[in-house]
């Protein structure tokens, strides 16, 4: 049992897979949470097998773990059980009994028909935090369909502001490349469940909580939001220009291309005289945010010309020095010799006993008194079959044996 980290002592039953669910999983497991992944017996979490790319190492050949798992799966034991069975379910019924927080993603319903779900767990454990996460939430016409990240980015309202200007070669609706919709669903899931903690610290009462990646999406489409339902603006796709602030985007350079990000006139009158250009702030075009918006190309042409004779390096340099929001465009190589990523030990390196060295991003979260920690690489499918069982409901290895020979493990 971990006894470090803001959360330890809390047992969390993690029932989820693919990237939403793991992902709260992941982050109350950095928080000092002993987490228990509860896996499909024999198939284990979809994600495992979303690849390629596949895991560099001897385990992790095609059709093994995908490197899509290892992101949002460690701190945490895995056991795989088939709920299915009468034996599997009164498992998953005696481990909920000792678990102070049950996180699943499963389809609307479908615990429930297992005996599995909140009112059924409820009563075996009345101080039980149920989490569930789903696509479209427990109620509403969409309640009984999948969602996916992609599916809901497009649902959501995301798609129809991301991607390049109407007429521009390329244009039409687009994704953000990472799955945002999960991320926002799982970061959800985890504020949800740490407010039901301090509830049940309070009251002494567990309680249900509905999260869904359509209603987390949503929530986190803040200025596209309120733009079309408190002005009746529809923001659209706006490529890499920002739709409120300018000069706000990709700039080209003798060596390739920087981001300039000026969101206030204080920036943009730095910026001019950096630039070799303060009269700009003067311009009637340019004085206020508005008349920068309203001039984007004609200002954005000027600021390309002023860029013209040095490359990225210097300009990053000559910039940040004048106060002016500036940065490269990485790529995930560059990420690696980044001098603020390895300042802050961004890059988080585990020894997997059977699967080699597993790299992941660290937490973001600093505490002065609770660290996060990293204790467990992502695991094999049922890697702790053997040692959950014994720890949390006292199984001899007999008894353990005779699940396995009931197939409920």
């Amino acid at each position: 049992m971990n006894n470090t980290g803001a959360l330890a002592g809390i047992r969390v039953l993690d029932m989820t897979r693919v990237v939403a669910g793991p992902y709260a999983g992941q982050i109350l497991g950095d928080l000092g949470a002993e987490v228990v992944k509860v896996e499909r017996k024999g198939e284990g979490d979809d994600c495992r097998r979303v690849g390629p790319p596949w895991m560099d190492t001897e385990l992790g050949r095609q059709g093994q773990d995908s490197t899509y798992y290892q992101s949002v799966n460690r701190n945490k034991h895995s056991i795989s059980v088939d709920f299915a069975t009468e034996a599997g379910a009164e498992l998953i019924r005696k481990l909920a009994a000792n678990a102070d927080i049950l996180v699943e993603n499963y389809r609307t319903g479908t615990l429930a028909r297992y005996g599995l779900g909140y009112e059924q767990l409820k009563e075996i454990n009345p101080k039980l935090i149920y989490c569930s996460v789903t696509g479209f939430g427990q109620t509403g016409p969409y309640a009984g369909r999948s969602g996916y990240d992609y599916l809901v980015q497009a649902m959501s309202g995301l798609m129809s502001v991301t991607g390049h200007h109407d007429g521009e070669p390329g244009d039409g609706p687009m994704r953000v490349g990472v799955p945002i919709a999960d991320i926002s669903a799982g970061l959800y899931a985890t504020i949800s469940v740490l407010a039901a903690l301090n509830h049940r610290n309070v009251t002494g009462q567990g309680q249900f909580i509905d999260v869904s990646l359509f209603d987390s999406q949503l929530s986190a489409m803040l200025n596209t939001f309120s733009a079309w339902f408190n002005a009746g603006t529809a923001l659209g796709r706006t490529g890499n220009d920002h739709p409120s602030a300018a000069p706000y985007g990709v700039f080209p350079v003798d060596d390739g291309y920087i981001l300039i990000a000026t969101f206030n006139d204080r920036e943009f009158v730095r910026l001019a005289g950096v630039l070799g250009h303060p009269e700009w702030a003067e311009d009637a075009r340019f004085c206020s945010m508005g008349a920068r918006v309203a001039n984007r190309e004609e200002l954005k042409a000027l600021v390309t010309e002023a860029l013209k004779g040095k490359g990225k390096a210097e300009w990053v340099e000559t910039l940040n020095a004048g106060q002016v929001s500036c940065g490269g465009i990485n790529e995930m190589a560059d990420l690696e010799k980044d001098p603020q990523v390895l300042a802050r030990e961004l890059i988080v390196s585990q020894q997997h006993p059977q699967g080699g060295t597993i790299r992941s991003a660290a937490s973001p979260m600093r505490f002065s008194a609770s660290p996060v920690t990293y204790r467990l690489a992502p695991p094999q499918l049922g890697e702790h079959n053997r040692e959950i069982l014994s720890s949390w409901l006292g199984l001899s290895d007999a008894q353990v044996e005779a699940l396995k020979e009931k197939g409920a493990i």
